[in-house]
């Protein structure tokens, strides 16, 4: 019997010591930083001489030029504003999708939903300078273990969004 209860003992002071290493490697400083949130985006200032409302139409004329459908806006900005907050710059989320492209992905992997549709935030400073944002999809592709077509198909998507930022930047119509 003191042989089972040591050997139970000695079982559960190894799995405690184990899991307190774990706990110790999982433990960060305040200051760490876990993930640079500026390598998983790409961010582009919206040329001086374009307007804001400039920027959007490029984008979508691009947009629609690249069969990337708008499929959701959100003017964050004038919500923000309704809800009482004074002095909000321009905030405004515009989502881009390719159904075919979507349905190719998500039959590879569900988890690709998370990432569904394309984002890119159309966003005011505090000097007034406009920006788009976006996710940088080179992180996600080159993370995933895609077969070599939906490689092919997501790396397009990415340059389809890259062009659609340009535009945007630049004001091309």
């Amino acid at each position: 019997m003191l042989t089972r209860i040591t050997t139970l003992l000695l079982l559960c002071l190894t799995t405690w010591g184990a899991w307190a290493e774990e706990t110790k490697l999982m433990e960060t400083d305040e200051d760490a930083v876990l993930i640079n949130l500026e390598e998983t985006v790409i961010k582009v200032p919206i040329a001086k001489e374009v307007s804001f409302d400039e920027a959007v139409e490029s984008m979508r004329l691009k947009a629609n030029s690249l069969n990337m459908k708008e499929v959701g806006y959100q003017p964050l900005w004038k919500e923000l504003e309704a809800l009482g907050e004074k002095n909000v710059p321009r905030i405004e989320i515009y989502q881009f999708c390719d159904a075919k492209v979507a349905y190719s992905m998500l039959k590879n992997h569900v988890n690709y939903a998370a990432y569904m549709p394309c984002r890119i935030a159309l966003i005011e400073d505090q000097t007034g300078t406009g920006w788009l944002v976006t996710a940088n999809l080179n992180i996600l592709i080159s993370a995933s273990n895609l077969p070599d077509d939906l490689r092919k198909v997501a790396e397009r998507v990415r340059d389809n969004m890259d062009a659609i930022i340009e535009a945007g930047a630049s004001g091309e119509l």
